[in-house]
């Protein structure tokens, strides 16, 4: 699941087959999370709001500046292109991407991964590190060095927040907002998002 289908999909065999074996998957892990009764979809009243916040925010302003100039100074054409150039198909990505892309990666990656495979690990470092790891394995179809960096980083974000928070929404949310800055501040071509054509 998460190093034998990720490896798979690199490999140059019918598209209709890496979907389905994706899918086949996911119904699988979504089949398991609730015959266990693992899946939290709420976010939990208790939560320490101080804290996740004033994280969120540190980490949002380094997500921000370090992304922004690397656009500006890489690819300045790209930046802000498509919210600025094509508004529409932008609002259908942030709709599209959260609920077809950002929420299954954490059912699987986080959800699934922790309440699977958390009581194997002592210590909790190496646990972030190891589902960064392989959550950046599953980017490995790009090919391209910046998303794998960029997701490894992705994953330690939001491997930390679950493990912190337990929940399924709060760190889908988290996910959905970075991920579509990426979009917007230009960076979607190397995830191959539409609308960068004439840029």
């Amino acid at each position: 699941m998460f190093v034998v289908l990720p490896l798979s999909l690199v490999l140059p065999y019918f598209f209709i087959l890496k979907v389905a074996f994706t899918l086949i998957g996911f119904i699988y892990v979504v089949y398991i999370l609730h015959a266990t009764e693992e899946v939290e979809y709420r976010v939990k009243r208790d939560l320490n709001w101080k804290h996740f916040w004033k994280r969120f925010v540190l980490t949002s302003i380094f997500v921000v500046v370090s992304t922004v100039v690397y656009m500006y100074l890489m690819e300045p054409t790209k930046l802000f292109y498509v919210p600025l150039k094509r508004p529409l198909l932008f609002l259908i990505i942030l709709f599209s991407y959260t609920l077809l892309s950002a929420w299954p990666q954490e059912i699987l990656f986080r959800t699934f991964f922790f309440s699977r495979y958390q009581s194997l690990f002592n210590d909790e470092r190496l646990l972030i590190f190891t589902n960064a790891i392989l959550f950046s394995l599953a980017h490995l179809f790009f090919r391209n060095a910046l998303v794998l960096l960029i997701t490894l980083i992705g994953g330690l974000i939001f491997a930390f927040t679950y493990l912190k928070f337990r929940s399924t929404t709060l760190v889908t949310i988290e996910h959905a907002i970075y991920g579509n800055w990426l979009y917007a501040v230009g960076l979607g071509y190397i995830l191959d998002f539409p609308g960068f054509d004439s840029a």
